[in-house]
């Protein structure tokens, strides 16, 4: 396999703080030479598509988001930046969305990772997509005895909503376990002796959480979210928010719980829900649920795209 870079790759600490050069990617990957290629497949929640293909080659983008911090979610990612710097910010983004969207037509077909991506390709680029969802290996998991604990897991975000997990929790006197890396500071400051900040761990700890957690609280939206997928291939539950990705992983009353406004009271709701009808949602039917992000699954679905184009 012969591995090439764009031009960025030669700027100083572009290993490391490649995003600061968000500005030069157009460029540098229109300065890629595919004129070899009769296929291409790029993997993007970012430029990636930008790539200039041969004549009559197929690109096939697997979209896991429009680029976030320059279309629905630009705000969130601008707030945390100097004020001063936010027109330039905002400048742009706008300058970006116009190359995003002239890159989208380069794409012979778009694949989306989840419905809800889906629906954002087709808002933003007027573009339809396909969905096939990410794999896991589902061989990785296994059932274990579920402990009196509720489990969040992956990276600390603000727009993950776990303040709205430990809230719920601490109002019900609920167990939960915060599994990842981030700032923790403002969830600290609930002060509940009931939650326990595991910082990041390895893979074997994370697995072996799962596999004991009474269930995964999942309050904030995702693309698609794998960690629901994993859990369940754990054989526990999960108790989602019920937009975004979480949409096509979780199947309530099979699978798990979801609830429907984004606030303390309505997880509280679906907490109370989930420990009611506990008893159905069974190992069995969770570890069922996963079974429909398989790696054979995965790779079937787009070998047969792919092989639709040279077929």
């Amino acid at each position: 396999m012969r591995l090439t870079r764009t031009f960025i790759d030669q700027f100083p600490a572009a290993q490391r703080h490649y995003q600061a050069y968000l500005p030069f990617m157009p460029a540098a990957l229109e300065a890629l030479d595919m004129s070899d290629y009769d296929l291409i497949i790029s993997s993007e929640a970012g430029p990636a598509k930008w790539v200039i293909p041969a004549p009559g080659a197929v690109h096939i983008c697997y979209c896991h988001s429009p680029m976030r911090y320059i279309w629905d979610q630009r705000r969130i990612y601008f707030e945390k930046l100097p004020r001063i710097a936010r027109p330039f910010a905002h400048m742009l983004a706008h300058d970006m969305r116009k190359s995003d969207t002239l890159s989208s037509a380069r794409v012979t077909q778009f694949v989306a990772n989840s419905s809800f991506v889906q629906q954002r390709i087709n808002q933003y680029y007027r573009r339809d997509a396909i969905v096939i969802h990410p794999p896991i290996d589902l061989e990785d998991f296994s059932v274990g005895v579920p402990e009196d604990f509720y489990l969040c897991a992956g990276e600390i975000r603000d727009y993950k909503r776990l303040d709205l997990a430990v809230e719920a929790c601490k109002k019900l006197g609920r167990r939960l376990v915060i599994a990842g890396a981030g700032d923790t500071r403002s969830l600290r400051d609930y002060k509940y002796s009931g939650i326990t900040f595991a910082g990041r761990l390895g893979r074997v700890e994370l697995l072996d959480l799962m596999k004991r957690c009474r269930a995964l609280i999942f309050p904030g939206v995702e693309d698609f979210g794998i960690i629901p997928v994993e859990v369940m291939a754990s054989g526990r539950p999960v108790i989602a928010y019920g937009y975004g990705g979480a949409m096509d992983s979780v199947e309530p009353g099979r699978s798990g719980i979801l609830f429907y406004q984004q606030t303390v009271d309505h997880l509280v709701d679906a907490i109370l829900e989930f420990e009611r009808s506990e008893g159905q949602l069974s190992s069995k039917n969770c570890q069922l649920s996963a079974g429909r992000f398989s790696r054979d699954n995965f790779e079937q679905k787009m070998s047969g795209l792919i092989n639709s184009y040279f077929s």
